[in-house]
């Protein structure tokens, strides 16, 4: 192992709760290099804690242990785990959706529950409520410092198994790709799709052409516009909006300079479509 720890929570910097994380795992060995991928997840959001990991696991090294701890089910009966992705990285964490964008754009290898009875703080065993704490931290810095092989963790699972999230679909014909936003560049409001460059470029779409775009929330027409699709916010004037490939390689609408989420109140979830079509004429 590379004694790569990152963690990822909902627990936010107001209290103690990450510091306590990175003394657990300090403790372990006061040799590891931990590192924090965000812990402003919105609280209880297994879907954005799944994307996150998405957006950042396939550029850390194999042998890098990411912990993440988005667990609005703590104390259930819900399994703990330790993944082990294609790319030879590894994921902590509860199995209630979380590993659902990495498993499936990405891959998972392998799969173990987390034997608590070997894995777990000394003395915590009559508390049910911080498992980031007293399990997950713990269990990847043992794992992250070689105090423990993937093998030691626990019980072999089959990846096919891991509870997954509804991803949405994507559908494409001629002239128009559909999806749903699924998540927001949160600092600036930019809009990002599931829809992969690749269906947006075989729907027929080219670089600086004027594009129509539908957005509904349900059956409700939210935004309705035709918007230019450039390579960079350098293709349009500042305040101008335009349809780019984000770095997931999705396409996403964003205003140069502003914020589209909040100029025309759209949010996110599948129930969230939009549509791009090509503009008649």
């Amino acid at each position: 192992m590379n004694k790569l720890l990152v963690f990822q929570s909902d627990f936010g910097l107001v209290d103690g709760a990450v510091a306590a994380m990175h003394g657990v795992a300090t403790t372990v060995d006061n040799t590891l290099k931990i590192h924090d991928l965000t812990h402003d997840i919105p609280p209880y959001n297994i879907w954005n804690a799944s994307y996150r990991l998405l957006q950042t696991i396939e550029y850390w090294p194999a042998g890098t242990v990411f912990v993440s701890v988005v667990d609005p089910g703590v104390g259930s009966e819900r399994r703990s785990v330790v993944a082990e992705t294609t790319g030879g990285q590894f994921i902590v964490t509860p199995d209630n959706g979380t590993l659902t964008h990495v498993n499936r754009k990405i891959g998972l290898k392998a799969i173990r529950e987390i034997d608590e009875t070997k894995h777990r703080r000394e003395n915590t065993e009559h508390s049910y409520t911080f498992h980031g704490r007293d399990v997950y931290a713990f269990t990847g810095a043992k794992l992250a410092s070689g105090d423990i092989t993937f093998d030691q963790v626990g019980k072999s699972l089959d990846p096919s198994n891991v509870v997954e999230l509804d991803l949405g679909t994507v559908e494409t014909g001629k002239g128009f790709v559909k999806g749903s936003i699924d998540i927001l560049d949160v600092r600036f409001g930019s809009l990002w799709t599931n829809i992969p460059r690749s269906s947006f470029i075989k729907a027929g779409f080219e670089h600086g052409e004027s594009v129509e775009v539908i957005i509904r929330n349900g059956s409700t027409l939210a935004y309705n516009n035709r918007i230019t699709y450039g390579r960079s916010f350098a293709d349009v004037y500042v305040s101008e909006q335009i349809i780019y490939v984000n770095s997931v390689y999705n396409m996403a609408v964003a205003i140069n300079q502003g914020n589209f989420s909040r100029a025309y109140n759209i949010g996110t979830g599948k129930h969230w479509s939009i549509e791009f079509r090509k503009v008649a004429g």
